[in-house]
């Protein structure tokens, strides 16, 4: 085509080669990006979930069987247990008591409460050395603070039910915190025999629960590898679906 002058226009001289129509380079190139994104690949958040899962049913897988061999340590060997709780229950009065003690000079305490920090921290590194040496006294401690602790839960929660109307499952408040406290009084009275048969109840319900643990463990292994599954058999008709643009 020629202009008016005669001479020809830039755009109608022929080139080297055919020019291919406007539009068709760039949809050629923006498919490239596309084909590469077709490729399936796991995101590091879904690969933290499945770290996270895994690790979650291993530790509970060791936490049941740690429990069952404290169950069968404490039905096989209740005196062994009881030395070993009582050395244990020693220790727990030592830290309690230097924390009372730490907290009775700390600034952030009202001045009528020292003392009473200061007392209660006194008390319970001495019942805590004295735990140290036997293992009589030991278990006397640790059935005596156990019974004392059941009848003042049992006698608060018994008051608190019976002084509230308006509580939801009020019947039910006021039996439990009845047989807490009549198991607080028992364990006081009795504490040898009742410490020996708290072993036997705590090695049951250690092995029980034990069991409980490893079953979920287990259950939750096997969930995992379905999930897995799954996921696996719906990537793979989605990665063939559609051809390849060169193709």
């Amino acid at each position: 085509m020629t202009s008016p002058s005669g001479a020809t226009s830039p755009s109608d001289s022929p080139g080297p080669g055919p020019v291919p129509p406007r539009g068709t380079e760039p949809e050629a190139r923006g498919t490239e990006p596309q084909a590469r994104g077709t490729e399936p690949q796991e995101s590091p958040l879904a690969e933290g979930m499945t770290a996270l899962a895994n690790m979650g049913w291993q530790i509970m897988l060791t936490m049941g069987l740690a429990t069952i061999a404290l169950g069968v340590v404490a039905l096989v060997w209740p005196g062994a247990t009881l030395r070993v709780a009582g050395v244990l229950f020693g220790i727990y009065l030592l830290v309690t008591g230097v924390f009372q003690l730490a907290g009775a000079f700390g600034t952030h305490v009202p001045r009528h409460l020292r003392v009473l920090h200061f007392i209660t921290g006194a008390v319970a590194i001495l019942l805590g050395l004295i735990s140290f040496r036997g293992t009589l006294e030991s278990i006397l401690l640790l059935a005596l603070w156990i019974g004392f602790s059941w009848l003042l839960r049992g006698t608060t929660e018994t008051a608190a039910a019976a002084s509230a109307p308006e509580m939801p499952a009020r019947g039910w408040h006021v039996a439990f915190g009845v047989i807490g406290a009549l198991a607080g009084v028992v364990m006081i009275i009795m504490p040898f025999a009742t410490i020996a048969t708290l072993t036997l109840v705590v090695g049951v319900m250690a092995i029980v629960l034990g069991l409980t643990e490893v079953i979920r463990a287990i259950r939750t292994r096997v969930e995992i590898g379905h999930l897995a599954a799954g996921t696996t058999t719906e990537r793979r008709p989605l990665f063939h679906a559609r051809p390849h643009p060169q193709h």
